[in-house]
């Protein structure tokens, strides 16, 4: 191979200049100044509970548009902006059909959990499970909210540093304090409102970022029938694989059954997504908001599993990967984005921005639900008097500051995992699959009690968090691995040094590790399941274990059980139920319902007396 050094080409690429440092820093101070605004300008309300209420769920008089766009900007952070390219480049596009799961979801939560948790007027969605089982699980679903988030957000942070190493060199954790710190101070000044307005500012700046780099992208190298042709000879573009394999990484069952509850987890009892929710006046206005939600996801999904295709179509004979032209497997966007808008002043800055927006908004969200249930969960929960008016402000906004550090130093840790698509759903697993199963068992299941809960979901993390562990070190040691679609370097125009992953805790490898313990491909061990399954099966155990257990000790009576804490078609049966017994009790005791009823008409006798006295007295006067 003859040409110049990957160096020198890494080095020709990162062109960020001065207007698009411009641009970023312009997408920073917006943020802030939203925040200055809502905290400074335009003041939350004296009172403790009003100001509470609009620091956290934004007084419950938020408005459909901006609390969708909200809604978009929480959940596709970064990590799907970057993470999903990343997938279709290198395993093609059967993760894409999980589009069926996201539509069963929006149909499930529509029907059986929004309404629940809207009726109640809740700020903590954890104040459900004190209400419907004890006060035990709520705090046992807290702190596993509370270690989920943790897990999730430094992920959150990375992501977006190392689009902007790709396209200007500097070291991710250089930029990564300076970028939270802003995000930090408008959640923590501004709350909700704030969060939720930069959040419209920053879903807006995300499709214009990925507008222009598929379009400027699909120009370039010939058109969409370029990238059609390319990536359908590669088998990038695929239908539907139809078997039913638990080991398969990606399958049409695993896809929409795992990924519906991995979307239902995340969307319908997370406290991140369910406080928006809660923001808005009526039940009618919160399932607007859902639907608006779920198309607009399923665009932006629609749009990165494009730029994958896009991505392999411009480098389909030359790998950066394999080339270390892109130093991390989620580099590959930002390499496109600089190689193809590199020469127009501002542009890689708006793109850099906007995969910064999705971050922020998803860090903002985070820091701002942690503020709800660390105030609601822990501290009201354990305080044996009221809290002062400074108190509670103090709690909400030292809380966002403290996490909002932690995160920071975390990120050290999550640069060593591998690629953020597959480890942010499988860490997320361990406690998404419990809580899960304790949310649903609370709105559909009236016979599960409180121990049983606690018993059930304790089970499940145990159970999760080890299939979890075992998947990684398998991973790490070359007994799990995911081959990739075939990737080519034969027309590099540089010079590069072949490169092999080592063996490392990594998800995804483009290439199996060079030395491999013997082990028998054949054999299913539980922690071979695909990552997609981690949040249903997580579920399932602590649902059966639960429900079992709570037969054992003795099941609620629904009936006994207050009908607001579940789903409206449970309410139904349970009617229904009742109904039917009072029936056959009549029909058992014939007896007993006669003198009911020579009672009843002797009370209505008497009446009747007392009637026509008063009206006999009536008329003597």
């Amino acid at each position: 191979m003859t040409g110049p050094n990957v160096d020198d080409v890494k080095v020709s690429l990162q062109r960020f200049g001065w207007p698009d440092y411009v641009v970023f820093v312009l997408m920073l101070c917006s943020c802030a100044l939203i925040g200055v605004y809502f905290g400074f300008i335009k003041k939350n309300p004296k009172k403790c509970k009003e100001a509470e209420a609009n620091y956290l769920v934004g007084g419950r008089q938020m408005s459909i548009f901006p609390v969708t766009m909200s809604l978009i900007a929480s959940f596709i952070s970064g990590i799907t902006l970057l993470g999903t390219p990343t997938e279709i480049y290198l395993h093609g596009t059967q993760y894409m059909f999980i589009i069926g799961g996201v539509l069963i979801m929006g149909v499930v939560m529509t029907y059986v959990y929004l309404p629940v948790f809207h009726d109640l007027k809740l700020t903590s969605t954890y104040q459900y499970l004190e209400t419907r089982f004890d006060k035990r699980m709520r705090l046992f679903g807290s702190i596993l909210f509370t270690f989920g988030t943790m897990a999730w957000l430094p992920i959150v942070i990375y992501v977006p540093a190392l689009a902007f190493n790709q396209v200007t060199g500097v070291n991710v954790h250089l930029i990564t304090p300076i970028v939270c710190v802003v995000c930090i101070f408008y959640t923590c000044v501004g709350g909700l409102k704030a969060v939720v307005w930069t959040d419209v500012v920053q879903t807006i700046m995300m499709f214009g970022a990925m507008g222009l780099i598929i379009i400027k992208g699909t120009l370039d190298i010939g058109g969409i029938e370029t990238v059609w042709t390319r990536s359908w000879e590669s088998g990038r573009i695929e239908g539907p694989d139809m078997e039913f394999d638990l080991k398969s990484r990606h399958t049409l069952w695993s896809v929409t059954f795992g990924g519906f509850a991995y979307w239902l987890k995340s969307n319908a009892v997370s406290q991140n997504m369910i406080q928006r929710y809660l923001s808005l006046p009526t039940l009618h206005n919160a399932r607007k908001a859902l639907w608006f939600f779920i198309l607009g996801v399923l665009l932006l999904l629609g749009i990165c599993c494009y730029s994958g295709l896009l991505i392999y179509a411009t480098y389909h004979d030359c790998d950066p990967l394999s080339t270390k032209l892109a130093k991390a497997k989620d580099q590959l966007l930002p390499l496109l984005v600089m190689q193809s808008l590199g020469d127009f002043p501002g542009l890689p800055g708006l793109f850099v921005a906007g995969v910064f927006s999705a971050a922020l908004s998803s860090l903002s969200t985070g820091l701002n639900s942690m503020s709800a249930v660390v105030l609601e969960d822990f501290f009201k929960g354990f305080s044996n008097r009221p809290l002062s008016d400074r108190q509670t402000a103090f709690i909400m906004r030292g809380v966002v500051v403290v996490f909002g550090a932690i995160c920071v130093g975390l990120v050290f840790v999550v640069e060593k995992l591998g690629a953020v698509l597959q480890l942010s759903m499988s860490l997320g697993a361990v406690s998404n699959g419990p809580l899960l199963g304790i949310f649903t068992m609370g709105v559909m299941i009236p016979w599960v009690e409180g121990r049983g809960a606690i018993i059930g979901g304790s089970a499940g993390l145990a159970i999760m968090a080890w299939i979890c562990a075992k998947a990684q070190a398998a991973i790490a040691i070359g007994e799990l691995s995911f081959p990739s679609k075939p990737l080519s370097t034969t027309g590099c125009s540089y010079t590069f040094m072949p490169f092999k992953p080592l063996s490392m805790l990594a998800i995804n490898a483009t290439e199996p590790p060079t030395i491999q313990p013997e082990f028998d491909p054949s054999e299913f061990k539980i922690y071979h399941i695909s990552y997609l399954w981690y949040t249903l099966f997580g579920a399932a155990i602590t649902i059966i274990i639960a429900l079992a257990t709570s037969y054992i000790l003795g099941p609620n009576k629904p009936s006994e059980l207050n009908q607001d804490l579940l789903a409206p078609f449970v309410r139904r049966i349970i009617r229904r139920m009742n109904k039917t017994e009072a029936r056959s009790e009549k029909r058992l005791d014939p007896v007993g319902t006669e003198q009911e009823n020579i009672f009843s008409s002797s009370m209505d006798l008497k009446e009747l007396r007392k009637i026509v006295g008063e009206e006999e007295d009536c008329e003597n006067l």
